[in-house]
């Protein structure tokens, strides 16, 4: 305010910055060591050398209350760091002078932790932000995981549920790399109890899980927990007889399971209408994931999708019991760039006779809407979720970027793609100016008559 008001009213005021000159300054003040009158000891269990840094008290005192307090009585301090935070001590003191750092994915853990036990709260909330907007990077050996374990440690929730819904979302890259191994029974039992797990098929997730217990050998009671967890009734009879015949983990446990799977072949030999009569169908065990299986759904591909209305056709199996699987139920999709919501749809105004109010493209959102193309009494006894998920391209990887889950009751989700931007070619949720959709219909029975005790 008091700038504006030195500014008020004379035509000959200007800004004068020179705060790069500044920074450039600091740097050279760290680098030189001139006028230093503190120094810092980093040593670390990884070399017998200390890495001596010349600062300055004011500057870590400054951003650090942590350094502040270390430098009230005593003009050298030597500090203990393991050897992954120990080389990237240097970074660290460098954002101290200049405000500024950059680092790769394998430094984000150590970069966080100095961030923390220093107390410099921009930085920590800085590299935070950094790991949730780079869940997508390509690593060699994978960094999810670690970030998700690491998070949990250190108590940050935000990037805990950032962690959790990537890996949901995108659990088949996860499966086939190599930190699959490195997942935790805790994030392991959370990511089983999950319905939004986007996969191929549940024997996918059955093969990955297998293979999992083989490599990790937990004690039996976590195995058998793991292991019924599994959505059994989502696989075929042959391939559970497969399984079965087959499978050297499930046939260590196989007293821990052969309840669920003597009711998976139950579910698949019975009619459904039939089998809700004695079991409790509202429950995990008989309700998909969101699986990318041909008879679970479709892809759908649209080109310029700020263009014009599309539509589209498919066919899904009626359910995943046996007893539905020849039966088949065809689905029409209308996609539409610019609908308009009531409320701004063009009306007669009261003041000007015969003008329309001005209705503006940007004003419609896309909307999509998907229904069934014909009626049956198999529908009986059986109602259709409808997920939606859009693919982008992130750091040359098509991942999901979103899914959006309609109400059983709707034809179409409230909230598609309700903050995109299709009209920009530069739009983050379209590849090659084209929007990758992947529609997937979950078919959830519904228990008749009370199931008996």
């Amino acid at each position: 305010a008091a700038q504006k008001a030195d500014f008020s009213g004379d035509s000959t005021a200007a800004t004068i910055n020179h705060s790069l000159t500044l920074l450039q300054r600091l740097q050279e003040l760290l680098q030189n060591g001139n006028g230093s009158d503190s120094v810092l000891r980093v040593r670390s269990a990884a070399s017998d050398e200390a890495k001596v840094f010349h600062t300055h008290q004011l500057l870590l005192s400054l951003q650090s209350e942590v350094f502040e307090s270390l430098l009230r009585n005593q003009s050298v301090v030597t500090l203990h760091e393991p050897p992954e935070t120990a080389a990237l001590f240097e970074k660290f003191i460098r954002y101290l002078y200049c405000g500024g750092v950059s680092i790769l994915l394998h430094q984000a853990i150590p970069m966080h932790q100095l961030a923390s036990k220093y107390r410099v709260w921009g930085l920590q909330r800085g590299v935070a932000e950094y790991m949730r907007t780079h869940l997508a990077s390509e690593s060699s050996q994978g960094h999810v995981v670690g970030w998700y374990h690491y998070a949990v440690r250190v108590g940050d929730v935000a990037l805990q549920e950032s962690c959790l819904q990537f890996l949901a979302w995108n659990l088949s890259a996860v499966l086939g790399s190599a930190e699959w191994g490195s997942v935790s029974v805790e994030l392991l039992l959370l990511l089983l109890e999950r319905s939004d797990l986007v996969l191929h098929s549940e024997l996918e997730l059955y093969t990955a899980v297998e293979g999992w217990l083989s490599r990790r050998q937990p004690e039996a009671p976590v195995a058998e927990r793991v292991l019924r967890a599994i959505r059994y009734p989502m696989i075929a009879p042959n391939q559970l007889f497969r399984l079965q015949a087959q499978s050297a983990v499930l046939a260590r446990h196989r007293g821990a399971v052969q309840d669920l799977l003597f009711q998976a072949f139950q579910f698949h030999a019975a009619s459904p209408l039939h089998f809700a009569k004695y079991f409790d169908v509202n429950c995990s065990m008989f309700l998909p994931r969101n699986y990318l299986a041909p008879s679970w759904g479709s892809q759908w591909v649209i080109t310029n999708p700020a263009r014009d209305d599309r539509s589209t056709s498919f066919q899904t199996q009626l359910g995943p019991s046996s007893h539905d699987s020849g039966k088949r139920v065809t689905w029409n999709v209308l996609f539409s760039p610019r609908w308009l919501p009531v409320s701004l749809r063009p009306v007669y105004s009261d003041s000007v006779a015969g003008a329309i109010q001005p209705v503006r493209i940007e004003d419609g959102r896309p909307r999509l809407v998907i229904t069934p193309a014909m009626s049956s009494p198999d529908f009986a006894g059986v109602s259709f979720q409808k997920t939606v998920l859009v693919g982008v391209r992130q750091q040359g990887r098509v991942l999901v970027k979103h899914a959006y889950s309609f109400h059983q009751s709707s034809d179409e989700a409230a909230d598609f793609l309700a903050h995109a931007d299709l009209q920009k070619r530069t739009s983050e949720y379209l590849i090659d100016n084209s929007l990758h959709l992947h529609i997937i219909i979950k078919p959830v029975y519904h228990s008749l008559i009370k199931a008996k005790k």
